[in-house]
């Protein structure tokens, strides 16, 4: 009980902390704001180790509505995920924010987002789950503001309103299925009450209601515009948006609501899993065809997010243990692979100033360790083995085939597609880097890679593509035994 509310505490007492502090230096400033995210990295590491932590109710509101916390297998993912990434995130921020003001309210505003994503990890029930959930939204709008010039201002105003839609969507399917049962705690198979087998058409319709409202933060087909429109916030923001904190919530909300909370019983071979299959199948090809057509990189990296959120969302819209095995799968795998990507893109703009595709040809020269980076993790999210993003590719292939259904055609030619357009829109990249012509002059014979604060993240992050890819069995078999019980 202690440690779980230790683990909350820590970053959000320290973002709370930060604005009324007086640091002497920007170096002090670093040096507390890494000391209170790897603090609480290493207490969640404690929390994902410990054997039986107990739970803590918070708050009860109702006989059937409490504010929970939690930690079973599925939250220990999560949590290792997030763990992993956010101290090297914020290594990442120091340099980069040394370009950019208000760095007080940056970092704190920073911090108090890992509180918030945390929260919706430990969440015990839906009801909890909701709650982080649009605190998390919260926290990060005056990220993705934080420039407050007019393109940013609207990115935060798209956000907030697509958030605030999505929101009321899921909120008004959660309070339904609550009612028969799906607002209990969080138990692996779910399941709805003995009234709830008389009003089956109506929660089938309130389950996809619910689902499209969570799959908002992940960008799903046709509420996904805020997501491009995002990347105008600063790198650190982007890669956090579009690779750990806001994304994997909403395809981690969709896998709690679908694995544990209703139950696949529900929509399983029903016309509601063929809309939320079926938008999610949609959302992998559209999101690949537009980023092969966008030309700013930044923006083609968040629509190879929403293309690849939805790889998740389909493995939860299989609703079977091997589609479970391949959201988690690669719900971890592209958290490492996209982090990585982002984190390129924003060390090239640091350093040069290039924004656009086609100024990046010969760049491979000048920033060896950043290329080197963008290659690594670039071949890893087309599917090349032994990457880690050919083993979460493998894993939902794996459980379309098994699937045996029409519906499971379609998650096949969606994901075969995609890794087509995922080769042409990432490796051309990589192709004119190395073997086109520098596309400015002035930078030739002088290294552009920026300080340690940021190769050093890419240089671990590239090394965790590569032992995941290697490890996979057993990874995989790790994330089998957690969707084995179901």
């Amino acid at each position: 009980m202690l440690l779980i509310a230790a683990t909350l505490l820590a970053p959000l007492l320290g973002g709370l902390a930060l604005p009324l502090l007086r640091f002497r230096s920007r170096r002090a400033r670093a040096w507390y704001v890494e000391a209170v995210t790897l603090t609480t990295s290493v207490l969640a590491a404690l929390l994902c180790f410990d054997a039986a932590p107990a739970a803590v109710e918070l708050i009860r509101f109702t006989d059937n509505l409490a504010l929970t916390l939690r930690v079973d297998d599925m939250s220990r993912v999560f949590i290792g995920l997030i763990a992993f990434l956010w101290p090297l995130a914020t290594l990442y921020a120091f340099e980069y924010m040394a370009h950019e003001n208000r760095e007080n309210a940056f970092f704190s505003w920073y911090t108090l987002s890992y509180a918030a994503t945390l929260g919706i990890a430990l969440a015990g029930n839906l009801f909890s789950l909701y709650i982080f959930y649009e605190s998390l939204t919260l926290a990060t709008l005056p990220l993705v503001s934080h420039k407050r010039d007019p393109r940013s201002v609207r990115a935060g105003s798209h956000y907030l309103l697509y958030s605030l839609f999505g929101a009321a969507l899921a909120f008004t399917g959660m309070m339904v299925l609550g009612h028969y049962g799906a607002g209990a705690d969080f138990v692996l198979g779910g399941g709805l009450n003995a009234e709830a087998s008389a009003h089956l058409t109506l929660l089938r319709v309130c389950f996809v209601i619910a689902f499209i409202g969570f799959s908002v933060k992940s960008a799903m087909f046709p509420l996904y515009a805020w997501l491009p429109e995002a990347s105008v916030a600063p790198t650190p923001v982007t890669a956090l948006l579009h690779a750990v904190a806001v994304v994997n919530a909403g395809a981690y909300a969709c896998l709690r609501l679908v694995y544990y909370s209703v139950g696949t019983e529900l929509a399983s071979g029903t016309w509601a899993q063929a809309v939320v299959l079926g938008l999610a199948a949609f959302t992998v090809v559209f999101g690949s065809v537009m980023a092969v057509r966008e030309k700013h990189f930044k923006r083609r990296l968040a629509y190879s997010t929403v293309s690849n959120l939805s790889y998740i969302l389909l493995g939860a819209a299989l609703m079977t243990p091997a589609g479970m095995t391949g959201a988690l799968t690669h719900l971890v795998s592209h958290g490492l692979m996209k982090i990585t990507l982002f984190y390129c893109a924003g060390a090239i703009l640091i350093k040069t100033g290039k924004e656009y595709v086609q100024e990046l040809r010969g760049m491979g020269r000048v920033m060896p360790v950043t290329f080197a980076a963008m290659t690594v993790s670039g071949l890893a999210l087309v599917g090349v083995p032994p990457l880690c993003g050919f083993l979460s590719k493998w894993n939902l292939l794996t459980a379309a085939a098994e699937h045996g259904t029409a519906l499971g055609v379609i998650a096949i030619a969606a994901l075969i597609l995609s890794a087509i357009l995922t080769a042409i829109y990432i490796m051309s990249v990589v192709i004119s880097a190395y073997f086109l012509p520098l596309n400015d002059d002035a930078l030739a014979g002088k290294n552009q890679d920026p300080s340690w604060l940021i190769k050093c993240p890419l240089i671990v992050l590239c090394c965790a593509v590569i032992a995941l890819g290697l490890h996979g069995a057993a990874f995989t078999g790790w994330l089998q035994g957690i969707a084995g019980l179901l």
